[in-house]
């Protein structure tokens, strides 16, 4: 069984709860995962810089930070979003912000299944499997080159 959950402390962007657990599903499914536990996690700005700083050494607000909690067959863990930073992005790139969500779910839900960022052939391969899924899911490409 997949489970996926969603907790979003801020009150800052309105969320289409229901189109971003359908996101974190299709990469579930398409990834071949049979069980899961993930939670989603809508936070603002100082809560992710918090995070960022405490977990990663990194300073100031990011996009997505993933902690996976697995142990044994079934895969868990927490997709941690930053909504003001979707916000900034959706607005400098010119689209809706839940589609900018949609990609953060995506992209960190990637990471929960294994996927990485850190060579440079790791985010060639990180973002076909974004463009993949924002395609499957009727979603524009939004991925970084």
């Amino acid at each position: 069984m997949i489970g996926v959950s969603v907790a979003s402390p801020q009150e800052l962007v309105p969320l289409e709860y229901q189109r971003l657990k359908e996101c974190a599903h299709a990469v579930l499914a398409g990834e071949g995962i049979k069980e899961a536990k993930v939670t989603l996690a809508f936070v603002d700005d100082a809560t992710i810089a918090g995070l960022n700083q405490r977990f990663l050494q990194h300073d100031g607000p990011t996009a997505v930070i993933t902690f996976p909690y697995s142990q044994g067959k079934k895969l868990e863990g927490e997709v941690v979003i930053g909504v003001e930073v979707a916000r900034r992005e959706a607005a400098e790139r010119g689209h809706d912000v839940n589609t900018e969500l949609c990609l953060y779910v995506i992209h960190g839900v990637l990471h929960l299944c294994g996927y990485d960022d850190r060579t440079d052939r790791d985010v060639s391969e990180m973002r076909k499997k974004e463009r993949a899924y924002l395609k499957q899911l009727n979603l524009p490409d939004i991925a970084d080159e």
